[in-house]
């Protein structure tokens, strides 16, 4: 996995839109995003599956001839949204980019390849695209029923339960989220007017 700001320049979601301005881990980890490298190693993914108590689980093929009005599709996925369940994605085949909003409210990308497990906790704020070989392979491990409902952002997802518990956990206290404080006690970098909603 590789991460980096997202560049924001106009053009293809699939291109790498590399800022030059690495992510390092402790960053990710600030955001509750987890990583795992695990190559060939389906055992390792089971056991992570079974501590976390996930039931069930599916492969999805994302590519242009197997995906049914891909484009269109893909587009749809690069909406930001967020999730009410935790997103666990474990790259099988192919490759494609995580996109994660920072503390700061900038997007942060997530290369991930042929190995690559990584957990995003409910009520982040993310979107994905494949890359230029539009081709993604990924178990998708779910706790019940294989579903994915993205809802996108808005005001009710800002206040929706799932994602003021992500904050809360995110950056301590009921009052610093609701205030705009990280966890640091900064206050937050990104105007309310320049939030991308």
């Amino acid at each position: 996995m590789k991460a980096y700001y997202y560049d924001n320049v106009p053009g293809d979601q699939r291109l790498p839109h590399d800022s030059g301005r690495p992510v390092p881990p402790s960053a990710l980890e600030a955001l509750n995003v987890t990583h795992h490298y695990l190559p060939d190693d389906l055992d390792s993914v089971n056991r992570i599956a079974t501590s976390r108590n996930y039931k069930n689980r599916d492969e999805i093929e994302i590519s242009p001839t197997l995906l049914p009005n891909y484009e269109e599709k893909v587009k749809t996925f690069f909406h930001e949204h967020l999730h009410e369940d935790e997103e666990i994605r474990y790259i099988l085949a192919g490759g494609g980019y995580f996109d994660v909003r920072s503390k700061g409210d900038e997007w942060i990308r997530l290369r991930l390849e042929r190995g690559d497990l990584m957990i995003m906790p409910a009520g982040i704020y993310h979107r994905f695209t494949t890359d230029e070989e539009n081709y993604t392979k990924a178990l998708r491990l779910f706790k019940e029923d294989p579903k994915w409902t993205p809802l996108k952002r808005s005001e009710d997802t800002d206040a929706n339960e799932y994602r003021k518990e992500y904050l809360k956990s995110r950056d301590g206290s009921e009052e610093n989220v609701t205030s705009g404080q990280t966890k640091d006690g900064t206050l937050d970098s990104v105007p309310g007017e320049q939030r991308i909603t």
